[in-house]
């Protein structure tokens, strides 16, 4: 009996300490003590290595955050919107409680001198990208989260190279478990041509320094500091719609000119540097530029190394501000009770409130956490509508005419809070039409969910749902 008291005590211990260091988050300590019911010890060590430092973060957060020379520069040279009156809606004029809140969240701030245009899925936006590393004069920064050796990772390492070859300077970043099956081979043509490559957190020293959970899901490109592209698509064949199984793959992507580009180069030089240990600089990585348009353009930055959850607060005040529509396209749809509230009063108060995701998942673990909210949120009023000519990896959100977001971020929790993540936020009213316009394409290519068609899925369905609930916090 003793080793059964001794094994009970050990188990508590475990628990408490799960319950005492993840106080801020009930959550994820729900989700944990399910792992550690389910594997005692195991649990408990897969615990210390992901999850310890959920808020430890301050080696990391020393090493993050904007340089304040960078960025007295970059607030010198840019366009700032500082008033609401300023911006193209004049429904903005009646929220200026969102306005403070867009401007003090942590985010970069409102510029005014922008031009933006959405690019409609991989094909469009590769042949732009393109087009811009073959014009580069300067320097390429390119970060992606997933890079394939297949024919279009192969595509763009070769259009670096003959710019790397030229003269320029080219940097690629990539994630250490996003492009783990990347090998040598592939950089080595990039190395030979003075290009330069880092791996953000690759995969086995990070475990053993507790900073595995932190992923660079980050897709960004800018291209001598005047042009800057951001959005939902890796580099790989099946952002062509090549995967055999996913099939179609639907996706946005932002390609920007003006002084949003200051932004996205602030944020890709930081991540060089807690990736590479080392601090490029040049004069030229922040170029005066002529102004590009008139569109006001906000980037949003968020991960470990900011002092705010910047994408999660923006996203939370934009959707608690809405009067008539939100209109969000998401791949996962793990919300925090913060964000998931926010969308349930708002479908109560008459807010047209619809989410579309994918029939087809990619990951079948996540797509069930997904499926577990819709009951609770469609009885609120909320509209779901499944994707299905094919998988849709779209990260888009549309509140009322006031603003629409484009980005990295997907609506769940590990973008929120974890993951390194960065997001545009556009006010102009053409390019929110032009979102408008793709997300009803994307509503005519989807079929609606019935409530009470959805609660006579198979019981094992449901069960299935309930068990990834409990897990979505890390997934």
């Amino acid at each position: 009996m003793s080793w059964l008291l001794l094994a009970l005590l050990v188990f508590v211990f475990q628990a408490g300490t799960i319950l005492v260091l993840e106080y801020r988050r009930p959550a994820n300590a729900m989700a944990w003590l399910f792992i550690l019911f389910l594997f005692p010890i195991v649990g408990f060590i897969l615990y210390y290595f992901l999850a310890h430092e959920y808020r430890r973060r301050q080696k990391v957060k020393r090493r993050g955050g904007w340089d304040e020379q960078r960025r007295a520069e970059i607030l010198e040279k840019s366009h700032i919107v500082n008033q609401a009156s300023d911006l193209p809606s004049e429904a903005f004029t009646h929220q200026d409680r969102l306005f403070r809140t867009l401007r003090k969240s942590g985010a970069a701030p409102i510029t005014g001198c922008n031009k933006s245009r959405v690019l409609t899925n991989a094909k469009t936006a590769y042949v732009a990208m393109m087009e811009a590393i073959r014009g580069a004069q300067h320097h390429i920064h390119f970060a992606s989260y997933i890079i394939r050796d297949d024919d279009t990772g192969r595509m763009f390492r070769q259009a670096l190279i003959e710019k790397a070859k030229a003269g320029v300077q080219v940097r690629l970043l990539y994630d250490g478990i996003g492009s783990y099956k990347l090998k040598p081979s592939y950089f080595e043509p990039l190395t030979e041509a003075g290009a330069e490559f880092a791996c953000f957190f690759p995969l086995r020293p990070t475990f053993m320094k507790k900073r595995m959970n932190y992923r660079n899901h980050r897709k960004i490109l800018v291209v001598d500091g005047t042009k800057g592209f951001v959005g939902g698509i890796n580099i790989g064949d099946e952002y062509l719609g090549k995967h055999p199984r996913l099939g179609f793959w639907r996706d946005t992507h932002l390609e920007l000119e003006g002084d949003s580009v200051y932004g996205l180069q602030e944020v890709f030089l930081k991540d060089w540097e807690l990736a590479s240990n080392e601090r490029p600089s040049d004069p030229r990585f922040l170029p005066m530029h002529e102004c590009a348009g008139d569109e006001p353009v906000q980037i949003v930055a968020g991960g470990p190394n900011r002092r705010a959850d910047a994408i999660h607060e923006t996203l939370f005040a934009s959707l608690a501000a809405a009067n008539e529509r939100i209109w969000i396209t998401t791949p996962y749809f793990i919300p925090s009770a913060g964000l998931a509230m926010a969308l349930k009063t708002a479908a109560l108060s008459g807010v047209d409130v619809r989410l579309i995701v994918p029939l087809i998942p990619d990951t079948h673990l996540v797509h069930a956490a997904t499926m577990s909210y819709v009951d609770e949120m469609m009885s609120s009023g909320i509209r779901f509508w499944q994707y299905e000519r094919g998988f849709i990896h779209a990260k888009v959100v549309i509140v009322d005419h006031l603003l629409a977001s484009v980005g990295t971020a997907n609506m769940d929790l590990r973008s929120f809070f974890s993951n390194f993540e960065t997001n545009a936020i556009l006010y102009h009213p053409d390019a929110i039409a032009t979102l408008e316009e793709d997300f009803l394409q994307d509503l005519k290519d989807s079929r609606e969910l019935e409530l009470s068609t959805f609660r006579k899925r198979p019981r094992k369905r449901k069960v299935a749902e309930a068990l990834c609930r409990m897990l979505s916090p890390l997934l």
